[in-house]
This record gives C-alpha cells, sequence and structure tokens, in this order.
C-alpha cells in the first residue's frame, strides 16, 4: 500500500499542477480517446480517483477475489460498459460548469478554468488517500463491475487510469509526458506482471504504456520476443 499510496498521491499532484495551466480552449481540444474533449477526459478521471472513497464508506466485504490485473478484464470494457462510461464523462463537464455559474464562480470559470478544477480535484484524490488511510490495506471493497478488491489493489487501477490518461492529455495538449516515476513503476510492473522486458526490445516505461495499452502497434518482431520471453502483457480499453 505504501508504494501504491506514494505513486497515487504523486501522481495527482503532477496532474493538478498541470490542471492549473489550463484555459478553455485546451479544455476543449480533442483527444484520442474519442470522442471526448480534454475537459470530458478529465471528468472520466476525477471519477475515477474519486471512487475508492465511496466504496469505502460501504460495508466491508470478503474475501478478495480480484486483483488489479484482474479488474482490467475483457468483460469490463464490453460495448455497454465504455457506452455508459463516455456518456458519463460527457455530462460531468457541463454538470460542473452549470455549479459555477450558480454559485458565482462563472467569471473564474471562464478566464482560469484549470484552476477551478484542478481546486476541485485537489479535494478528491485528498479525500481519497484519508478513507484509505482509515482503513487497513486489506480491507475488501466492492467495484462497480461487482468485483471484491482489496484497497490496496483497487487503489493500483487508480495510478494506472491518473497514469495513463495523464499520457493522453499530455498529447491533446501538445505537451511532454508528465508521468512521475513512482506510478510510472506501478503501471509497468502492473502491465508486464512483474517480469523483465527482454532487453532487445529496449522499451522505456513511456514506449512500453503506449505498446501495452494499444496507443502505440507493437511489430510482429517485438510481439515474437514477448512470447518467447512468457511475457503476455495485460491491455486494457478507456
Amino acid at each position: 500500500m505504501h508504494t501504491v499510496r506514494a505513486a497515487f498521491r504523486a501522481e495527482c499532484g503532477r496532474l493538478g499542477d498541470v490542471l492549473r495551466t489550463l484555459d478553455r480552449a485546451d479544455l476543449d481540444r480533442p483527444t484520442r480517446c474519442a470522442p471526448w474533449t480534454v475537459a470530458e477526459l478529465l471528468a472520466h478521471v476525477h471519477t475515477g480517483a474519486a471512487r475508492l472513497a465511496d466504496m469505502l464508506a460501504a460495508p466491508a466485504l470478503t474475501p478478495a477475489r480480484v486483483d488489479a490485473t484482474g479488474y482490467f478484464g475483457a468483460a469490463k470494457f464490453t460495448p455497454e460498459v465504455d457506452a455508459a462510461r463516455i456518456e458519463a464523462a460527457q455530462v460531468e463537464p457541463g454538470r460542473s460548469r452549470a455549479v459555477q455559474v450558480g454559485t458565482g464562480r462563472a467569471g473564474a470559470s471562464l478566464s482560469r478554468p484549470g484552476s477551478v478544477l484542478a481546486v476541485d480535484f485537489d479535494r478528491v484524490w485528498r479525500a481519497t488517500l484519508a478513507a484509505v488511510d482509515a482503513h487497513p490495506p486489506d480491507r475488501v471493497v466492492r467495484t462497480r463491475h461487482g468485483d471484491a478488491m482489496t484497497a490496496t489493489e483497487f487503489l493500483r487501477t487508480r495510478v494506472v487510469e491518473v497514469g495513463v490518461h495523464g499520457l493522453d492529455l499530455a498529447a491533446a495538449l501538445d505537451r511532454p509526458p508528465w508521468l512521475t516515476t513512482a506510478a510510472g513503476r506501478v503501471i509497468a510492473a502492473l502491465l508486464t506482471g512483474g517480469r523483465a522486458l527482454p532487453p532487445e526490445l529496449g522499451w522505456d516505461r513511456l514506449t512500453l504504456i503506449a505498446k501495452a495499452t494499444g496507443r502505440a502497434a507493437r511489430s510482429p518482431a517485438e510481439q515474437v520476443a514477448l512470447d518467447a520471453a512468457g511475457i503476455r502483457l495485460l491491455s486494457f480499453g478507456r
């Protein structure tokens, strides 16, 4: 839990710093997670970062039946699940803007919308860590897919969500990737099952993540090297 918690904190903090620099034009940019804009992708990340606090508030389950690897399974990315996920992220940015107008913060949201988003995102991820700290690492929760997981394993999936989508956001904003070292280690270990990559691949962590998540294609030779080493990279959808 200590390693995963530190990675979640580092990556969320880095994203919050980026949010403070965004203007309205930035938020309206398209992303490679079509059909989402930057604002809609941020809404998806915001929702994902907040899930664990609500899950920990529910009654505890026992025993855990799924780990982080099992969470990213094909059944989690059926067309129906993906459609609901896309729609939720598209609705949330509009709802946030309506709240800002209603509370007299419309001027601030128009001139510096990223600052408003950053304050809310900081509140959410800090609340998640506060909830995590109030329970033992092996506390079992139920995911929205019905899986029973420990808090540590579910927090690991949140590192993946914030870190990988941070790479999507960086690409959409034409900025260098800001993935933290702590988050990169957690994500790489999850994608490879903790096994070392064949040295002939020459992949750094960013390349590994891009190749494993379908953001960059794997060549036949690269796949042969992975197969020979007995490594099946974990893959997942949006």
